[in-house]
């Protein structure tokens, strides 16, 4: 008799603590866009469930897509994920980790988007290399543990510059490529060369802008040309 009271109890908890958890969300999204969002209320369930399991390879419902691609924060994310219902990728590489959230995010609807074979990621970053100067991050053991259950995952740590001079030749093309703001200039610079081999004219390439004071900046897209341009420029400077 005392089992079923304590059982009544935790799932009577587990049902508030998600009633309060979507009130939280339609908050947070302004008196506006809950008025946009009301009609959709009663079925959001599948949303906060999936999310408070953990659940990040669920199938993405058009409610879970609509809340990425339109009321994500920061905002200038949005544009990654319009891209990835776009595009579909099947192979994404980033430059550029930082705390993880934007990642987790990508992998999981990338992720979700799959039908014939798993999604293959590569993330390159500084993990424990990284300066006091540079933007927040995360360990490479904390990637690991965090990231591996969305894709297939490989991450390597170190300046990008020297990590695709290594692999460029190994990796083959990618279908998006993400450029953050957080890469020191200067081996972003000397990249473009090795960049270039492992995007294609199909390859859509997202380059992250510097903040503006504490906005972060824009994702915005550059072609296969600019790359090659950038690349040509970095040669010249070696050769002058």
């Amino acid at each position: 008799m005392q089992a079923s009271i304590e059982s009544g109890r935790l799932q009577d908890n587990e049902a508030q603590e998600k009633s309060n958890e979507r009130a939280r969300f339609f908050s947070s999204v302004g008196p506006a866009k809950s008025d946009c969002l009301a009609v959709e209320r009663r079925g959001c369930s599948d949303f906060f469930d999936a999310a408070s399991k953990g659940a990040a390879m669920a199938k993405f419902g058009w409610f879970r897509k609509l809340w990425l691609t339109q009321f994500s924060q920061p905002a200038t994310e949005r544009t990654i994920y319009q891209q990835l219902l776009r595009s579909k990728p099947k192979r994404v590489m980033e430059l550029g980790l930082g705390t993880l959230g934007r990642t987790e995010r990508l992998l999981a609807l990338a992720g979700a988007l799959q039908t014939d074979g798993p999604l293959h990621y590569v993330g390159l970053d500084r993990f424990e290399g990284r300066l006091p100067t540079d933007p927040a991050g995360t360990s490479l053991k904390q990637a690991h543990q965090r990231l591996h259950k969305l894709a297939s995952v490989q991450l390597v740590p170190g300046n990008i510059d020297a990590s695709l001079s290594r692999l460029c030749n190994h990796l083959g093309t990618f279908d998006l490529l993400l450029i953050s703001a957080s890469n020191d200039e200067r081996h972003l610079e000397r990249s473009w060369f090795f960049i270039q081999r492992i995007v294609s004219a199909q390859t859509t390439i997202l380059v992250e802008l510097p903040a503006s004071g504490s906005q972060p900046g824009a994702w915005k897209s550059i072609d296969k040309a600019r790359v090659n341009e950038l690349a040509s420029r970095t040669l010249l400077k070696r050769a002058g």
